[in-house]
Parts: structure tokens; C-alpha cells; sequence
């Protein structure tokens, strides 16, 4: 089975948003076992969506668009699609009482052009939108189903998670069972490299690989006629992938993130950890704090953007600057050291660098990085070279002291 995404606004097309909606049905697609080889993202015209979405028809089973669905005049995805699958529009009676209800229960007025919403193409099955005013639609024909999801990420993940999926799933025929291994402090072309043997064979299950900040993801999807059969295809993949990885695998669960195994390390061990922060700002702290019952780890944080912070809260004295400067090895070792002093913690991470766009030098460059990490009084410093923008920068600085921080927690039982 094929399906193909056709993202509707001009506003993705000029760039003033970015296009995620088609990320995430991509990544579900896969999970389902269900093969996506073409993506389009086409603006608010008629003609050029007829002829994108007819284009589809011939390659695809199964076309998934998003966006278009609302109430103004370029808002057109909808009839567009009736008329390429020859289609009336009718009211759904429901569909319209709901956005009814939705402008009262917030005291919205509701203007004329609202009800265009509620009209589909006759015989179309309607997915009821909880999270805004736009039903999603499923088309079917002899030929090809079209899928209709509102643009607004808030309205559209739920309904693809809540409805598309067990619609596909149905759909499909097949029972697919996946797996996803993660692994920290490689990049993916090493990991793919390393996996090269297995994805050069692979028929079933498949095996995918998704780069993320600081992280890879390896997807293994099997297919079967129950998820008891796919499972056991998955199992023996899985468990060769974490034995190639070792140590880098964080967790195999999907849900699971990399702060997460951290402070999972952290409770196990008993240790309390605190952060010294320049080149992130306290990115660090607040991706450790999204974490449901971090404050049974984590005491205190420190941002010490400035060398005067760094001095008076961390104890680096005046002489590190003048020998190393602020972004150094030895400044990363001091503000470890000293932040878990400061804070009575088991475990401390610093982090100083270079952020730019500006005052990088051919000495330090932009997205010159240290880190350091203090477990238990044991000291260790890495140095790293980031590119990217000043936002790159920081959050893959992040990515990396939560997986240097992991690998010395981890030696820490050796």
C-alpha cells in the first residue's frame, strides 16, 4: 500500500511556518508499514492543487492533505478534491451544530462563512473535530482515499492518532508491530554505517533511521497477520541493534526521552544533581525539569552567563580567566566542580561556549563548546564544535551534556 502527503497553504510555501504536519504523518506512515514516496506542499490555488492532487491519484492509494480546510475563501482543499472525485458538497448536520457550539462555549461570534466548514463531499465518513472547528474527511473511490486534515498541528495530531490510524490500520489488512532502539552521541551516518548489513537485507521488518538532536532513532516495523507473528519478526532485530550499540542505546521505548533515562540513572543511584549554565541559559535545567518527578534529583541550577556570576557562585577564580579565558577547559572544570559544592549535589554539569552569530576568533570559533561533569567529586571535561545557528548551538550543546552526564553515571558503576 502507497500513500502520498500533499500539504496545502501558501503560508508554507513563503516560509512563514514550517511544515511539521508532514514529519509527524510521515513518521505515523511508517509505523504502519505503509510506503510514502512522494511529499508536495502546494499554495492556496485550485488549479495547481487539482493538479498535484491528480498526479497523486496516479501513484498512490491512499493521498493524505492537510491544511485548507477552513472558513475563507482560499480555504479550498476541500472542493478541490470533491470535484477531482466528482462529488457535491452537502451539510453534515453535526459537523455544524458542534461548530455552533464551539463559538458559544467561547463567546465568539459566529459569522456567516463558518458553516462552509461543515459541508463534505457527499458519502464522505467525517472525523469530528474535538480540538477546533474543521471535521477532517475520508474519501474513498474505486480508485484512490483521499484524507482531509485541518492545517493547525493541535487539531491535526489528535485526529490522526485518535481516527486515521486505526482507520489505516483497518485498511491495511496487515498487523504491523514496530520498535524503535534510540541511541545518543552518534550521528546518523555513523549509525547507519554501523547498520548497513541489516538495512541492505531488510524486507521485512524494515529498519528506519531518524536523526534528531544528539540522537538517532532506529525504527524496526514488521508486518504480519497478528501482532503476536510481527513481534517476533521485530525481537531479533532489535536485540542485534542494542548489541552493535551497546552503552550509546538510552532506551527502546518510544516514549522514552533522553532526559528521561537520565534521571531514571539519577533515582536508581540516589543522586542529586545540579546544573552551571553560560552558553545555554538554563535550556539544560528546563529540558531536565519537563521530566514528571525531576525535583527528587535536582536541587539548584545556576546561570552564570557572566565571568562575575561564574566567580562569586562557582568559585572560578580570576586567574582562570586570565589564563583560559571563560570558554575553556579548565572554566568548564572549575564551574562543575564548583556547582556541586555550591549546591551539595551528587552530580553537577557546566556548560560554556561560544554561541555567536558574533565574537567567535580563529582561537575559538562559534559553537566552540565545553562540558564538564562532576560525579561524586570525579571530574570530566569534553570539548565540542557545533555549527548551526545560535539556537542549533545551544540545543545540541544540551543533547550532549545530557549524554556526557549519562556515559559518566553509567562508568560511575564500573
Amino acid at each position: 500500500m502507497k500513500a502520498e502527503i500533499i500539504c496545502v497553504g501558501t503560508e508554507i510555501l513563503m516560509g512563514n511556518i514550517v511544515n511539521t504536519n508532514a514529519a509527524y504523518i510521515a513518521e505515523g506512515l511508517a509505523g504502519l508499514g505503509i510506503s510514502c514516496f512522494y511529499q508536495s506542499v502546494v499554495g492556496d490555488n485550485d488549479s495547481r492543487l487539482r493538479e498535484i492532487f491528480d498526479e497523486a491519484s496516479e501513484r498512490a492509494d491512499i493521498i493524505i492533505l492537510s491544511g485548507g480546510l477552513g472558513p475563507t475563501e482560499d480555504d479550498l482543499t476541500k472542493e478541490t478534491v470533491a470535484r477531482a472525485m466528482d462529488r457535491e458538497l452537502v451539510l453534515d448536520e453535526r459537523a455544524w451544530e458542534e461548530i455552533q457550539v464551539y463559538f458559544e462555549k467561547r463567546h465568539l461570534k459566529l459569522t456567516d462563512n463558518n458553516k462552509k466548514q461543515a459541508y463534505v463531499p457527499d458519502g464522505a465518513k467525517v472525523l469530528y473535530n474535538k480540538n477546533g472547528t474543521a471535521p477532517g474527511i475520508i474519501l474513498e473511490s474505486g480508485k484512490v482515499t483521499a484524507i482531509l486534515l485541518p492545517g493547525p498541528p493541535g487539531e491535526l495530531i489528535p485526529m490522526w492518532d485518535r481516527q486515521v490510524v486505526p482507520y489505516l490500520r483497518e485498511l491495511s489488512g496487515e498487523v504491523f508491530y514496530s520498535e524503535t532502539v534510540k541511541v545518543c552521541g552518534m550521528g546518523e551516518s555513523l549509525v547507519e554505517t554501523e547498520l548497513k548489513d541489516l538495512i541492505d537485507a531488510q524486507i521485512n521488518p524494515t529498519i528506519a533511521t531518524y536523526a534528531k538532536i544528539g540522537e538517532v532513532h532506529i525504527r524496526v516495523t514488521a508486518g504480519a497477520s497478528g501482532k503476536k507473528e510481527a513481534k517476533k519478526l521485530v525481537k531479533p532485530v532489535t536485540a542485534e541493534i542494542k548489541k552493535r550499540f551497546g552503552a550509546r542505546v538510552f532506551t527502546t521505548d518510544e516514549n522514552v526521552t533522553l532526559e528521561e533515562s537520565v534521571i531514571s540513572l539519577l533515582k536508581e543511584k540516589g543522586f542529586t544533581l545540579s546544573t552551571a549554565e553560560s552558553l545555554t541559559g538554563g535550556m539544560l535545567a528546563g529540558r531536565i525539569i519537563n521530566v514528571p518527578g525531576a525535583s527528587e534529583v535536582i536541587n539548584t541550577g545556576f546561570i552564570t552567563y557572566s565571568d562575575k556570576s561564574k566567580r562569586k557562585l562557582l568559585g572560578v577564580k580570576k586567574s582562570t580567566f586570565w589564563k583560559y579565558g571563560a570558554v575553556s577547559a579548565k572554566c568548564a572544570k572549575r564551574m562543575a566542580k564548583g556547582c556541586a559544592s555550591a549546591a551539595g549535589a551528587d552530580a553537577a554539569v557546566s556548560l560554556t561556549g561560544v554561541a555567536g552569530p558574533g565574537g567567535g576568533t580563529d582561537k575559538k570559533p562559534v559553537g566552540l563548546t565545553y562540558i564538564g561533569v562532576c560525579v561524586k567529586g570525579r571530574i570530566r571535561v569534553k570539548k565540542y564544535l557545533f555549527s548551526g545557528n545560535r539556537m542549533k548551538i545551544r540545543e545540541s550543546a544540551v543533547a550532549a551534556a545530557l549524554t556526557l552526564l549519562r556515559k559518566c553515571l553509567l562508568e560511575d558503576e564500573l
